[in-house]
């Protein structure tokens, strides 16, 4: 069955990668979490999705020219004010939220427009303090960052995040040794999907959020659907 991941937390009704956020997504019993994982200036591991802190929180400016206890004064439900303020999480406080669940989290690394230099060995190194290696997948659109977390753990599942029409996308994931591949979700046609499981890889695909996509989603087989409205996809995919 077709997992049931939600983007950034249930990010279609509450502020993305809050707690917030992924409180609701744990309420709605989802199958797993999307975040995304900057390193501050005193690297702290923290989670958000754009490099700036603008669109998102009443500041401005990049994650990686802050302290930690800068980005802690900032606002980050600054466009869903109804719900009151709501601080940008650590990952360290993602992980003390899901570590008693069954929840799978799908840590994006956002390495590709600043590298962020020891992010992965970070990471990891939290992730065996939690305990929580086997219910981890790696990904990033850098996929020398995904390599690099594969040499750190080669047991860790990992990721290939991939936005192009690739041409034998399959092939080229497998033959970097990665478990899964991260396409958007309009480049799965039913060829595409084919091509990818041929070698015995596992289809994540983001980020779905129609109901007519999500139901193609489901028919062709990819085996998660990461999307900002997860009660969508139970409803669809417990009602049919």
């Amino acid at each position: 069955m077709t997992k049931n991941f939600a983007h950034r937390g249930f990010s279609g009704k509450y502020p993305e990668n809050t707690l917030l956020a992924f409180s609701k997504a744990i309420e709605e019993g989802v199958d797993g979490i999307e975040n995304d994982v900057h390193l501050t200036k005193d690297g702290v591991l923290v989670v958000m999705h754009d490099e700036l802190v603008d669109r998102t929180t009443n500041g401005k400016g990049y994650i990686k020219d802050k302290t930690y206890e800068e980005l802690a004064q900032l606002d980050a439900s600054y466009i869903f004010k109804e719900y009151g303020p709501q601080k940008v999480p650590t990952l360290r406080e993602y992980l003390e939220l899901v570590k008693d669940t069954d929840i799978i989290t799908n840590i994006e690394l956002k390495t590709g427009v600043f590298e962020y230099t020891g992010i992965e060995q970070k990471v990891y190194d939290m992730l065996r303090e939690f305990d929580m290696v086997d219910r981890i997948i790696i990904s990033s659109f850098n996929h020398y960052s995904v390599l690099r977390m594969k040499a750190i753990d080669p047991a860790i599942k990992c990721g290939m995040l991939e936005e192009s029409w690739l041409i034998n996308a399959g092939a080229y994931v497998a033959s970097t040794g990665v478990e899964c591949f991260h396409p958007f979700f309009k480049n799965m046609t039913p060829e595409n999907v084919a091509e990818v499981k041929s070698h015995g890889l596992e289809i994540n695909t983001w980020t779905v959020n129609e109901e007519e996509d999500i139901r193609e989603m489901f028919r062709v087989g990819v085996d998660s659907v990461i999307g900002n409205y997860p009660d969508l996809v139970n409803k669809i995919r417990n009602n049919g």
